[in-house]
């Protein structure tokens, strides 16, 4: 886990740290780069064929669902800067393995834009040095493809100007945009000029939605991915200057500027031509990838060649945009041992990622030149998706962790409305693509199945061997199915272990003993190997108490520089079903809390309320011994987070004999009617009577709460109600899943 961003303190000390050397202008012109790229020549015509002079609104409609996703990437890179982008904010705030998954996906994303571009300049500048008879249509020695030769060449050029410096990137890429939003420029004024002079321009749009609604979908569909540049501008993170402004700034303008200029374009390429018997529309759309440049050789002198030269700078300075960006993924990849760390070199004289930028630059020079782009773009599109969709939640998830902690240039307003609406917007559009290009989900499959299995083999062990190192390990070399995983603590190392016992006994498991030791940012964590053998004579006790009980036992010493770090990869490494943990520990720590992948038993086990197997004072073993117990009331719904896990709970707790136990379920009357009528599920009332044996076995008392249509919708009356029927048992303890109804419970 990261350390909340602080301009004056990096999150990462003990790491090495990019130089913050771009201004506001230099991050806005890679977002527009990346945004226009040579989609606005290319794709805009099949757009226009699919959806005529409803194209505009196709790019408006694009433009305010990206705008959603948008929000939480302004928000993130504002308040966590870093090189990585969404790679890295997965990794904040979604469980493992998502962060090497995104990540995996980002890369391979990045590096398929790239080679498009580089293949689109080599298509472009072929076909003008053909047209000014350069070059001829034979291959170079009859082997190599000229226009795959000009695609590597530019790639090697632009990974040459990358690693030359961020300084050096920015200014070329400034330079390139600047001319490719001159020849837009060019392109929109000469067609106004046209419009201005035929007064009965406005038959272009006399039939505006030629094609309906499918065709406006349609169209949304292919040109959707052109709209997401912006996460090109957050993987500058690391190297602006005053991120918490400028990263939001960057994104909205860019944005906003991109938008304007397809939806000119488009509007002049329809409006400013009148070929005979055919629609505007029709005529452009019939070109295909050429629509734009037909179109313009009507309403412009040498329009053609100004489209050409066009589609060559904007392909070059989006090519600049990607082979930056996908550097910069692979880097952060490498600096969190994702992948081979080599990655996070920094050069001594240049203070860029050289070997990232190479190494992304190789890749994608030989995905340019030997694989067939047309899928895999469109997988592109789909893994791009993927990813917002992770963000989306990771932006939900790192505001529960981190609260207040992190410094925010933008914060998402009708949080979570917004980032819940990016999720169910992205995952609409990459269903929209399963339905109509399913080899692209096939490659986005394949390439993902190709990522996890190098996780599983490589980059997990790597990635705890660097964060969370095990030490040693001792106990049985035979494993049980279920696991169940306490944490050691110095101070009273066996308050927990009579709850894992149970446990491991009704569910015929094992006991993992956990012991962390952390050390500053600061300190390479090879010094807690010192105390390697003082961690084993600490565990004798434990496995003593264990094998009295008949349990198998494991116990662990790690070291690592963050607590939740070395929980968390124990739970992933050593398959954990179930944490046993302290109460106030678990309350305090949002991160378990939101990234743990298994269940969690949080106990109060100090104070007079929960101390179910230690006796805290001489007044509690008397009331024990007088048969007097404590109120234990437990909050159950069946269709609830962790509903199995309370009854099971229960029937660990009451066990011990100190309380006196009563379930309160509670029901939805209208839900009950319903499932009745439809018979969709099994009969309730067989149902309660099944949950009521249950519970009559281990000798607890059973009784129901019901909550009306209109109650269960409301979170102020349900609460209320529900609080009512708990307080008239008078309870000393309450259990409860993590949600009740339809609301959540939140530990403050």
């Amino acid at each position: 886990m990261s350390t909340p961003y602080n301009e004056d303190t990096p999150s990462h000390p003990h790491k090495q740290h990019l130089v913050r050397s771009l201004g506001f202008l230099d991050i806005m012109m890679i977002g527009i780069a990346g945004l226009v790229g040579g989609g606005i020549f290319v794709l805009t015509g099949p757009a226009i064929g699919l959806a005529g002079g409803a194209v505009i609104i196709a790019f408006i409609i694009n433009a305010i669902i990206t705008l959603f996703t948008a929000m939480g990437y302004a928000e993130l890179g504002s308040a966590i800067p870093e090189a990585g982008g969404g790679y890295l904010w997965v990794r904040e705030g979604l469980p493992r393995p998502n962060a090497f998954i995104s990540g995996w996906m980002a890369w391979f994303a990045h590096i398929i834009a790239g080679s498009l571009y580089a293949v689109g300049f080599g298509s472009f500048l072929f076909s003008l040095l053909k047209t000014i008879h350069i070059l001829g249509d034979h291959p170079l020695f009859g082997i190599f493809p000229f226009d795959k030769l000009i695609a590597v060449a530019s790639i090697a050029a632009f990974t040459y100007i990358n690693v030359k410096g961020v300084s050096e990137t920015s200014k070329v890429g400034i330079i390139v945009t600047i001319f490719q939003l001159g020849t837009i420029a060019a392109l929109i004024g000469a067609g106004f000029w046209t419009i201005y002079t035929h007064s009965n321009w406005s038959v272009n749009f006399a039939n505006l939605i030629p094609n309906g609604v499918g065709g406006i979908v349609a169209a949304m569909g292919l040109t959707f991915i052109t709209f997401e540049g912006y996460e090109i501008i957050v993987q500058t993170g690391e190297e602006v200057k005053n991120p918490k402004k400028n990263i939001p700034r960057a994104i909205f303008t860019s944005l906003a500027i991109v938008v304007v200029l397809y939806c000119l374009i488009a509007f002049v390429s329809i409006g400013a031509i009148f070929p005979k018997d055919i629609p505007s529309w029709k005529f452009i759309g019939h070109y295909g990838d050429l629509g734009i440049t037909k179109a313009a050789e009507l309403f412009l002198p040498y329009g053609a060649f100004v489209v050409i030269i066009g589609g060559i700078v904007s392909s070059l300075a989006a090519l600049n945009a990607t082979t930056f960006s996908s550097s910069r993924v692979s880097f952060a990849m490498g600096r969190h041992y994702n992948l081979p760390h080599q990655l996070s070199s920094i050069h001594s004289k240049f203070k860029t990622p050289y070997v990232a930028i190479v190494i992304s630059g190789v890749v994608m020079a030989v995905v340019a030149y030997t694989l067939p782009l047309d899928q895999i773009a469109v997988a592109a599109g789909v893994i791009f998706l993927l990813l917002f969709t992770q963000v989306n939640i990771a932006v939900i998830n790192i505001r529960r962790i981190y609260g207040d902690k992190l410094s925010y240039g933008f914060k998402i307003p009708l949080f979570p409305i917004i980032p819940i609406t990016g999720v169910f917007l992205n995952l609409g559009l990459a269903l929209y693509l399963l339905a109509t290009q399913p080899l692209s989900w096939g490659i986005t499959a394949l390439w993902i199945l190709i990522g996890f299995a190098l996780y599983r083999m490589y980059t997990f062990k790597k990635e705890i061997e660097h964060y969370a190192p095990l030490v040693t390990s001792e106990g049985d070399l035979t494993r049980k199915e279920y696991r169940i995983l306490i944490l050691y603590t110095p101070d009273n190392p066996d308050r927990l272990i009579k709850y894992a016992i149970r446990v491991a006994k009704e569910k015929d498991g094992e006991v993992d003993v956990l012991r962390i030791l952390t050390v500053p940012d600061q300190t390479p964590l090879s010094a807690g190997i010192a105390f390697a053998d003082a961690a084993r004579k600490s565990f004798e006790p434990l496995e003593k108490m264990l094998e009295q009980e008949n349990i198998l036992t494991h116990c662990l010493f790690r070291i690592s520089h963050e607590t939740t770090e070395a929980v968390l990869a124990t739970i992933e490494e050593q398959k954990i079903d179930l944490v046993i943990t302290d109460f106030e520990i678990y309350r305090n720590n949002r991160a378990l809390q939101t990234l743990a992948t298994c269940d969690v038993l949080a106990i109060r086990t100090t104070g007079d309320d929960i101390t179910l197997f230690e006796f805290s004072d001489e007044s509690e073993r008397l009331n024990l011994s007088q048969g007097i117990k404590k109120n234990m009331v437990v909050l159950y719904d069946d269709r609830g987070d962790h509903s199995d896990l309370v009854l099971k709970a229960t029937s660990w707790l009451e066990h011990s004999g100190k309380f006196n136990v009563s379930v309160l379920a509670v029901n939805k009357k209208h839900e009950i009617n319903n499932a009745r009528d439809t018979k969709e599920f099994e009969d309730p009332i067989a149902e309660d009577s099944k949950r009521k044996e249950y519970l009559e076995q281990v000798g607890v008392e059973f009784n129901e709460i019901y909550l009306s249509e209109e109650t269960s919708k409301s979170s102020e009356k349900s609460a209320n109600l529900i609080l009512s029927a708990v307080n008239a048992s008078q309870p000393d303890l309450v259990v409860t899943g993590a949600t009740v109804g339809r609301f959540s419970f939140y530990l403050f």
